[in-house]
């Protein structure tokens, strides 16, 4: 027998350290190939990271809340064999592949378990996928609840045993639904007290993952962008009849008006390319990006996200619908992939989601411009010289004043409003 000792690899994606969620096994475990050995959260995604090989836990190096760096120790296994190669990377993020058919003791290629393996069990975005399909089924490890990192990480800031929680997902994982609707049913005396009221407690919460992300990139933002807003109101009623028509004529996917204001985005980024651009300082150079990579700011469990619609430019209306649909039911579930929240090159944030009228966003960092999006609410509107009740909705830009002057931002602003008004022009550009 000789021990190996495995680390956090290369997360890629400019990611340099992980916190470690929950451990799924314990010293002295037996475990055998692609079983997932530890839950981690990094500032994209949770994952779980599989057993290369097999073989018994003897030492496990950092405890849940701990942030390993890449290249940090994470679990030791004596496994048969000699001792080459003690040190040997753990498994990669979702869709990576290993090429180290020693240190795997499987053939060169072969996708990691929970992220494509089917022989042991359905991937994590199958379980993604188990409130759109209940009655699907999937196989799932012996002995362990199957569910979303989001909802265990739920049941565990509640003191919920998952394995009470009947669970109506694929393969009977247990979905968010399922555990609220255990919540409902569980009685005061053995419902956590914090489901009931206020902790009157004082708390320190360590910025990880996520947050921490989310706080460094607003601080450069703030330090580095001289950025100003401008704003405009503008009559949704159009776009409201707009959506209405096409979810009757196609019901497969749901065009939203969120929806149309990025596909108007799109038509706007080409008019005013400016703000589809990069401010290089060290070069003093301004970068025009061809491409358009859609980002829209979604709230989630762990945090604020940034999913992006990749080459939005060539989509359609129905396509950047569906797409913004699958990413942010994605973001929610925690099963985005880390490639999914990279890359915009021009952000909407959707204030209307919190119920609130509008505000002034902060640049995601490196973009130069971001779009602010209010509820869409009924308030008196003038029309042909009456005031009428009409579908209002508020339009904000924060924009980088290196890059543009009031010009192309106000300029843009106003295409995206008239196409909010408007839509059929917006489908002349479709």
């Amino acid at each position: 027998m000789a021990e190996r000792t495995f680390v956090l690899p290369d997360l890629g994606e400019g990611l340099e350290d992980a916190e470690i969620v929950q451990w799924l096994v314990a010293v002295g475990d037996e475990v055998t190939v692609d079983q997932p050995l530890v839950e981690v959260e990094t500032a994209k995604a949770n994952v779980e990271i599989p057993s290369p090989f097999s073989g018994t836990v003897t030492t496990i190096h950092a405890e849940p809340g701990d942030t390993v760096a890449v290249g940090g120790a994470l679990v030791t296994l004596s496994v048969p064999g000699d001792a080459s190669g003690a040190h040997a990377p753990a498994a990669a993020l979702p869709e990576a592949r290993l090429s180290d058919a020693d240190a795997r003791g499987t053939a060169p290629g072969r996708p990691l378990v929970g992220f494509g393996a089917a022989e042991e069990q359905g991937s994590r975005r199958a379980v993604a996928e188990t409130e759109e399909s209940p009655h699907a089924t999937a196989p799932k490890l012996p002995g362990r609840v199957a569910a979303t990192p989001p909802v265990r990480k739920r049941a565990r800031e509640l003191g919920v045993d998952l394995a009470a929680v009947s669970g109506t997902g694929r393969g009977g994982a247990v979905t968010a639904r399922d555990l609220e609707a255990f919540l409902v049913r569980a009685e005061p005396a053995t419902t956590p007290a914090a489901i009931h009221g206020p902790d009157a407690e004082t708390h320190r919460i360590p910025l990880r993952g996520v947050r921490r992300l989310v706080a460094e990139k607003m601080a450069t933002s703030r330090r580095e962008i001289p950025d100003a807003s401008t704003w405009v109101d503008c009559d949704a009623t159009e776009v409201i009849a707009l959506c209405a028509a096409m979810n009757t004529r196609q019901p497969d996917v749901r065009v939203t008006p969120l929806a149309v204001v990025l596909r108007a985005c799109v038509a706007g980024l080409r008019r005013f390319p400016a703000l589809n651009s990069r401010f290089d300082a060290a070069a003093g150079e301004i970068e025009r990006l061809g491409p358009i990579h859609l980002g829209f700011a979604a709230q989630t469990d762990r945090g604020l996200v940034v999913p992006v619609i990749k080459e939005a430019h060539a989509r359609s209306t129905l396509e950047i619908a569906a797409e913004l649909r699958r990413l942010a039911v994605a973001a929610r579930d925690g099963t985005i992939l880390p490639g999914e929240l990279l890359g915009s090159t021009f952000t909407v944030s959707n204030y209307g989601a919190f119920g609130v009228d509008g505000g002034v966003a902060i640049i995601n960092h490196p973009e130069v411009a971001i779009l602010g999006v209010g509820r869409i609410t009924a308030r008196p509107w003038v029309v042909d010289g009456a005031v009428v009740a009409r579908a209002a909705v508020q339009l904000s830009l924060s924009f980088d004043h290196r890059v543009m002057d009031g010009g192309d931002a106000g300029g843009f602003l106003r295409f995206v409003a008239d196409c909010v008004e408007q839509p059929g022009a917006l489908l002349a550009v479709v």
